[in-house]
């Protein structure tokens, strides 16, 4: 059963991510807050770069002239990055022109009972809704959605976007989408018990 489509998030704090030299395949550009743009360290990407468990995607240190004003993880283990100064809302709450959303959860698919159509993007399907300023792709074990203030930025978007944490060409042909990876089924780390300290041996002599 589909689900209503991700609400936009509030800003997130601190300001992270700008790029590291090796993935620079776009342009390098200061990350901003809300209130001004503040440049950050490189090393702010590392972990989203060091991520092997599933593809990330991201649009560059900045898209269109939007820089990078937020990154963030949520407890379901989707990355989101946001792109361009508020256009609605302030320090607290935020809302991007643009944001690109990493799910690692391939079966969830957005939609819900709002009119969205299917479209295929680089050889893999998707859908469109909202006007075409939403668009969901399923690519590997990932499904990405990407939220615009326009459907030609959202198409673009699309069009572009690259793994941060593996090499990848602008444009290229996107995996196809891989059968269920029962992601959603995997406890997180902090839901796990700690595993106890291994008995010591000792030999009777």
């Amino acid at each position: 059963m589909l689900r209503p489509p991700r609400p936009r998030t509030p800003a997130l704090a601190p300001c992270v991510l700008c790029t590291l030299a090796a993935l620079c395949a776009f342009g390098l550009s200061a990350c901003a807050n809300t209130i001004q743009h503040q440049p950050v360290a490189p090393s702010f990407l590392e972990p989203l770069v060091m991520q092997r468990a599933f593809p990330i995607y991201w649009l560059g240190g900045a898209f269109r002239r939007l820089p990078i004003i937020g990154v963030g993880r949520d407890p379901a283990g989707a990355y989101e990055i946001q792109y361009g100064n508020c256009t609605q809302g302030g320090e607290n709450v935020c809302v991007t022109p643009l944001q690109i959303v990493t799910s690692p959860d391939n079966s969830f698919r957005p939609g819900g009972s709002i009119p969205q159509r299917h479209i295929s993007v680089r050889g893999v399907p998707g859908t469109a809704a909202q006007g075409g300023t939403t668009i969901e792709l399923s690519t590997g074990t990932v499904v990405v959605d990407i939220y615009a203030d326009s459907p030609a930025l959202a198409r673009a978007a699309a069009r572009e976007m690259v793994t941060i944490n593996a090499l990848q060409l602008p444009g290229e042909p996107l995996p196809r989408p891989l059968p269920n990876t029962g992601f959603a089924q995997k406890p997180l780390l902090s839901q796990q018990p700690p595993t106890p300290p291994l008995a010591r041996v000792v030999s009777a002599d």
